[in-house]
């Protein structure tokens, strides 16, 4: 069976048997119909999955692998926070008559920082030979794609200002061994101009050396606050996947192991019961085969289309219609 299925299957019956219910307490989330939207939770529920003996894919049920990776490129590559930017429809419920979510996921990914360990030997290094220096129309030093016109960097009197993604980018191609690389888009600051603060919050990179491989391995923490089990485990852990695969490629290293934290794990009650029951119930399948486009080594040129699988069986029929809590 996929390892997935197997790490799926536990979990919810750990949630079903020894969660702790919030029935009854003072909870934000609620239904379309205005009731609170109560859970079965589970603290600190830690999955390891190794990338290099499978992609960890669920079988019980359909995971859209190009949906999916469309929503990551949407936060990571895009950065936006607009799903007029985005093909699926998950973000619907909140955005404005804009279609802004705020000041949050991709809006945080695309604020540039200042980074005093930043050089232009360094951006050179990091970044393919289409990209070059430049100056823009307010007189600042850019490094930017010759190509697109998308700026990695600017110089602000002594100091290079680059955002999250292109700076873990950069310290993989330059310090891969830094105990530094990371993102994070819980931002204090912006939290109240955010229409939800997000669950997926923080993403570590550590780089290690396996004996007897030339290469570099990457390895990846995913942090999430809040997990919906039925409607988003899959989903997060096929995407972050994707993206650790990714960066691995661009930055010329193998995918190692992936760690997905989730804080809060938990099963809405009763709604989504029934269907965990009838998931955790069917017969897992074997993992498929994760196919990433070899010939792309900038993060910035993939796109959901850049992603396959082979050999994908799913045990039985979709569930649809999920409630979601909002």
């Amino acid at each position: 069976m996929s390892y997935a299925d197997e790490v799926f299957i536990e979990m919810c019956m750990d949630i079903l048997e020894n969660g702790t219910s919030t029935e009854g307490q003072k909870v934000r989330p609620h239904w379309p119909d205005g009731t609170p939207a109560y859970t079965i939770m589970k603290f600190g529920e830690i999955n390891r999955f190794d990338l290099r003996k499978e992609f960890p894919m669920l079988t019980l049920r359909k995971t859209g692998i190009k949906s999916a990776t469309d929503e990551v490129l949407w936060i990571w590559q895009k950065k936006s926070n607009n799903i007029h930017d985005l093909g699926p429809h998950i973000w619907d419920e909140w955005a404005d008559e804009s279609g802004s979510i705020g000041k949050a996921y991709g809006y945080q990914m695309g604020v540039k920082h200042p980074c005093k360990d930043v050089s232009e030997e360094g951006l050179i290094a990091a970044f393919p030979s289409y990209y070059a220096f430049s100056v823009n129309e307010d007189g600042e030093r850019v490094f930017l794609d010759q190509e697109t016109g998308r700026v990695a960097a600017v110089k602000r009197q002594d100091r290079w200002y680059v955002d999250q993604v292109d700076k873990v980018i950069y310290d993989l191609k330059n310090t891969p061994f830094s105990r530094r690389i990371m993102t994070t888009i819980w931002n204090p600051e912006d939290l109240d101009e955010m229409n939800l603060q997000p669950c997926a919050y923080s993403v570590t990179f550590v780089v290690s050396q396996v004996a007897g491989e030339d290469r570099l391995t990457l390895n990846m923490i995913l942090n999430q606050r809040s997990q919906d089990i039925l409607a988003a485990w899959a989903w997060n852990t096929c995407q972050y996947a994707v993206l650790q695969h990714m960066i691995a490629q661009v930055c010329d290293m193998n995918v190692g192991e992936f760690i997905h934290i989730d804080a809060n794990a938990h099963i809405y009650a009763p709604r989504h019961i029934p269907a965990i029951r009838e998931l955790i119930s069917r017969t897992p399948q074997p993992a498929p085969e994760f196919v990433l486009d070899p010939e792309i080594h900038d993060f910035y040129r993939f796109t959901k289309d850049s992603v396959s699988l082979k050999n994908y069986v799913v045990a039985g029929d979709q569930i649809t219609n999920i409630e979601i809590a909002v």
